[in-house]
């Protein structure tokens, strides 16, 4: 390993004349877009400290950089240059250094990487790689015993052995691991590794081993036993704290590092410690008492934590302090830096990087990793460096170096000197520029030249002069003003610096003015309509134009508000269509247009009228039984005035909002007050308000709060007041019950007011459930079916209401008292049985009808049937029955009061049920208006009625009426109109009621003279339809 010089590193970089080549070579094309390609540091070495008996054996130093090319790297150690290619355990991946088969003497120090590339190199951040270890104890004999009084302090010496790396103290008692355990009257001290006690007890009498712990290495030895031993002599009075443990003065702190400070006394009783600071600042909240106060910690320690802290050591013998200063300290850490810089060859350059530190930083500048040394064109000052009059051997790589004796910080930035003929590569004029006549226009000269280039202007072959109307800019800016016809031409920029020169050219076109034909006019419109804003122009036909239009200052995206904005016309048109207007298309629209040469707009206000908006804060200002004042703030008039209100109101017996009456009835627009009437008492209402203007209606308020009329004496009466029935000795009083709406209050109820008809004095009875509507009186002196005056009415916990008008209703009556006679019953079919009676002889009770009981089984009371008649009857049929049935049956008068006696029962048999097969192979001639029909005759089973002949039923089409004809013969003849369809079915007849019904014959109008038959079975109906339709006709 060699110490390098600068010198020697000037020679080691060739690179450096390559680089200025390239620069001066490629500038012609590189001058505009700077791209810097020097190193950059991605990952910079860090401070290592590792075991000395490492097991992997190997450290890392990581450092990789970026640039194009990708950097290359050295490493030094302790300022000298690290010569890879002859060290073995020493090698580079990527730009990280490895070192193998670690030693402690050989690989301890300071290291620095460098990067560079063809642009220039860089130096990292030092990085320091330190060993850890412990050694043992020196001596492993018995320490010395340490005698004590009981009540003295003492003091237990570690002596660690000698090491490197943080160290953890702890102590055991006579055996390890019975480690002492801290409080107010033992401390270790992490400082020094000693053991205080400051007050000795008998118990504290044993072997004391200091044990040491390597925080890196996680190695722990321990010290050979110190005996604590009493002395016999007497115990230690009372005596004031003696400190023993304290901070130095200064502790020195850096910044954001955690400061520990420790404090302990020895004293008899045993001493309390506190902390201040003395220059009277509380302590920060952010500090932590440990061990008893012994230890004060101030974590992330700030500069406004330094100062003097106070050690107070106190007992009751006395008390003693001990103070330190606590110093701040910071490395350097960048306030301002440079940034990449690439100027012209000539140019200046002033570049200046400040640094804050405690101490404040120094600073140096380095050039691609070499000290830069002010001299001549170069000068350094406070950080600040500036070069004059560059040229291109100044390019390269720079850096910054802020240090203090706490730390060094490197910034690094790329100069790059350009130097390059005049090129309007980037920069050329259009070929055609057009100007409005009347108007202005600016030619720029923009090339790119390194130093700048010296610009002139031609028109055709005459250099150009400044005028009053022509501007000839420094930078080389071409400015005409009330351009003309005349001012029509080719143009030329021509651009010279000491490396060359070069030119462009363009025509310049003089154009008519634009004329904006049509415009939009204000306009008022009903929201939902739709219109076209015109916005229409004249224009030089050498001119391109564009239309577009903004509303309210934003422009219109014709694609995002397709659905209500449309542009129409055509190039010279930029009309603007409005769709279905809603109210906030209400503004300024400003039509916007753009020629080659200049900008024109026009604008129009769009006002859009729309009902009003909802009015707000509807509130019931006062309430009364029937009336609630009402107050509101009004909505938006949307571009029309209001002109009157609309108050609304809704309950929980309402469906929905309703309109309500008010006072005054027409609410005008101007007003914001009114005065609701006729509502309810004791209801809980909600209102809300409508505006209307000359549009039409707007949308509801949000309700009011819900808000109960006050309650009042019932003013309804209840209605449909009517009775009777009920059993013997009761008067049964009903009534429709009053709404819960109309009750006005609480404890509502009704009152029942009645007396026989005739007489003066009425019987008030009260219920107090308001759902009941119906009450019975119960008097065993009432007589049957004798008429009461009745009438109801309300009351609630206000008073009482009006009565309903008085209806009569009569009291309950008897039961008939006779049964009927001459009950006779007579099986119709096997479905029916007609019953008949004789009437009831004329008796004191009402007799309203008859009911006939009928039954299949005494034993089964639950196959009851019954038939209720009412008027003077003596005769019904019961249908529905079972065939062949026996059924018994009683006959009992009937009124309001039930059924009275029954007659003795009878009983009837149904007759058997008809046959179950319907007349089949019916075949039918037509003649003229003549049909013929036969069938095969149906023969009953032995569970069935006798067939006593045939029922043909004829439907008529047209008419849509039934005929029936009545034959005991297999055949029939029927006359029939040939003017309508019809449709047959033939049913046999019994006993025992009518037959399944045939297959339906369809006969059309156009069959006359046809012929058919019908199928034999139920089971053939489909073919048959099928067959019949064919050659008859259509479906029926």
């Amino acid at each position: 390993m060699s110490r390098i010089r600068p010198r020697q590193l000037r020679m080691m970089l060739p690179w450096k004349q390559i680089v200025l080549l390239s620069i001066t070579g490629c500038l012609a094309v590189c001058t505009e877009d700077v791209i810097f390609q020097g190193p950059r540091w991605r990952m910079e070495p860090s401070d290592l400290i590792l075991p000395i008996n490492s097991p992997d054996h190997q450290a890392t130093i990581m450092c990789e950089a970026e640039g194009s090319p990708p950097p290359q790297y050295r490493w030094s150690l302790n300022g000298t240059l690290i010569d890879l290619g002859n060290d073995y355990r020493r090698h580079m991946s990527g730009g990280s250094l490895i070192i193998s088969n670690l030693d402690k003497d050989q690989d301890t120090g300071v290291y620095q990487c460098m990067a560079f590339n063809m642009w220039g190199s860089i130096l990292s951040r030092r990085a320091t790689l330190q060993f850890a270890y412990l050694d043992n104890f020196k001596s492993q004999t018995v320490r010395s015993a340490v005698n004590v009084r009981e009540g003295q302090g003492v003091v237990l010496l570690c002596g660690p052995p000698t090491h490197s790396g943080e160290l953890i103290f702890a102590w055991t008692f006579n055996k390890y691991p019975n480690f002492v355990q801290q409080n107010s009257r033992r401390f270790i001290s992490q400082e020094t590794g000693s053991l205080y006690i400051a007050k000795v007890e008998r118990s504290d009498v044993g072997n004391y081993t200091c044990v040491v712990n390597n925080t890196v290495t996680r190695e722990k030895v321990l010290s050979s036993p110190t005996p604590l031993v009493l002395r016999s002599d007497g115990v230690m009075g009372e005596y004031e704290p003696k400190i023993e443990v304290h901070f130095p003065d200064p502790v020195p702190a850096a910044k954001e590092s955690v400061v520990n400070l420790e404090c302990f006394a020895l004293g008899n009783p045993i001493p309390e410690i506190s902390w201040r600071r003395t220059s009277g600042v509380p302590l920060p909240s952010k500090v932590k008492l440990k061990n008893s106060n012994a230890v004060l910690e101030i974590p992330n320690f700030q500069q406004e934590d330094s100062g003097t802290y106070e050690c107070m050591a106190e007992n009751r013998r006395g008390k003693n302090a001990a103070r330190g200063r606590v110093a701040f300290h910071a490395k350097p850490h960048w306030l301002q830096t440079m940034t990449d810089t690439a100027l012209s060859i000539e140019e200046n350059l002033s570049w200046e990087c400040k640094a804050n530190g405690k101490p404040k930083p120094s600073y140096s500048w380095m050039k691609n990793g070499e000290q830069v040394i002010p001299e001549g064109r170069v000068q350094i000052e406070n950080g600040a460096l500036s070069v004059t009059a560059l040229n291109l051997s100044d390019s390269g790589m720079y850096q910054c170096v802020a240090e203090n004796k706490h730390g060094i910080i490197y910034y690094s930035a790329q100069l790059i000197v350009l130097a390059s003929a005049p090129s309007f590569s980037k920069s050329q004029l259009k070929a055609l520029l057009k100007a409005r006549s009347g108007g202005e226009v600016t030619l720029e000269c923009k090339p790119q030249a390194s130093p700048p280039a010296i610009s002139l202007w031609k028109k055709g072959n005459e250099i150009l002069q400044g005028t009053e109307r022509i501007s000839l800019s420094p930078n080389g800016t071409l400015k005409l003003t009330n351009v003309t016809m005349r001012d029509a031409g080719s143009y030329t920029c021509i651009a010279k610096n000491q490396f060359g020169a070069a030119s462009t050219t363009g025509r310049l076109l003089i154009t008519e003015p634009t004329r904006i034909t049509m415009r939009p006019t204000n306009m008022e419109i009903i929201v939902g309509e739709s219109i076209v804003l015109p916005c229409q122009i004249a224009h030089d036909a050498a001119l391109d134009v564009s239309f577009s239009w903004a509303f309210n200052g934003q422009l219109i995206d014709f694609q995002q508000d397709g659905y209500h904005f449309e542009r129409v016309g055509g190039s010279i048109s930029g009309d603007l269509m409005i769709r279905n207007i809603q109210l906030n298309h209400g503004g300024k629209y400003v039509c916007l247009i753009n020629t080659d040469v200049e900008s024109l707009s026009t604008s129009a206000i769009l006002v859009v009228k729309g009902p009003p908006g909802p009015p707000d804060k509807v509130a019931v200002e006062e309430i009364t039984d029937s009336t609630a004042q009402l107050s509101w703030t009004p909505g938006r008039d949307n571009g029309s005035p209001i002109t009157g209100y609309i108050v609304q109101a809704r309950t929980p017996f309402t469906v929905g909002w309703q309109a309500v009456d008010t006072v005054p009835e027409v609410v005008n627009g101007n007003m914001l007050t009114a005065t609701v009437v006729g509502l309810n008492a004791w209801v809980e209402y909600e209102f809300r308000v409508v505006a209307c203007n000359a549009v039409g209606l707007g949308e509801p308020s949000p309700p009011s709060a819900k808000t109960r009329t006050e309650d009042a004496i019932p003013d309804t009466a209840p209605t449909d007041v009517a009775g009777g029935g009920g059993t013997k000795s009761e008067l049964v009083i009903t009534w429709e019950p009053v709404p819960e709406e109309l009750q006005n209050g609480e404890g509502f109820g009704y009152i029942i007011a009645f007396r026989p008809v005739g007489t003066v004095t009425w019987t008030r009875a009260v219920i107090s459930t308001v759902g009941v509507a119906r009450y019975v009186f119960r008097n065993d002196t009432i007589p049957p079916f004798s008429p009461f005056d009745v009438k109801v009415g309300a009351y609630n916990k206000r008073g009482e209401g009006p009565f309903s008008s008085v209806a009569t209703v009569f009291s309950a009556e008897d039961v008939p008292s006779v049964a009927p006679k001459r009950v006779r019953a007579r099986s119709l079919s096997a479905a029916q049985i007609e019953v008949t009676w004789e009437d009831v002889p004329d008796i004191a009770e009402r007799v309203l009808g008859y009911e006939v009981v009928y039954w299949e089984d005494d034993t089964k009371p639950d196959t009851v049937g019954k038939v209720r008649i009412t008027g003077n009857y003596t005769l019904v049929n019961i249908t529905g029955l079972k065939a062949n049935t026996v059924y018994y049956l009683s006959v009992a008068a009937f009124n309001t009061a039930g059924p009275g006696p029954q007659s003795a029962p009878i009983n009837n048999t149904t007759k058997k049920p008809p046959p179950d097969r319907a007349p089949l192979n019916i075949q039918w001639t037509m003649i003229g208006s003549t049909l013929t029909l036969h069938w095969d005759p149906v023969v009953a089973m032995e569970t069935e009625s006798k067939v006593t002949g045939y029922l043909v039923v004829l439907k008529r089409h047209r008419y849509n009426d039934i005929n029936t004809i009545l034959t005991n013969k297999t055949t029939a003849v029927l006359s029939l109109s040939a003017n309508d369809n019809y449709l047959i079915q033939i049913k046999a007849m019994s006993d025992g009621g009518e037959g399944v019904g045939s297959e339906p014959i369809h006969i059309h109008r156009l069959s006359m003279g046809a012929r058919g038959s019908r199928a034999s079975r139920l089971s053939n109906w489909s073919h048959s339809a099928a067959l019949f339709s064919a050659l008859l006709c259509s479906v029926w």
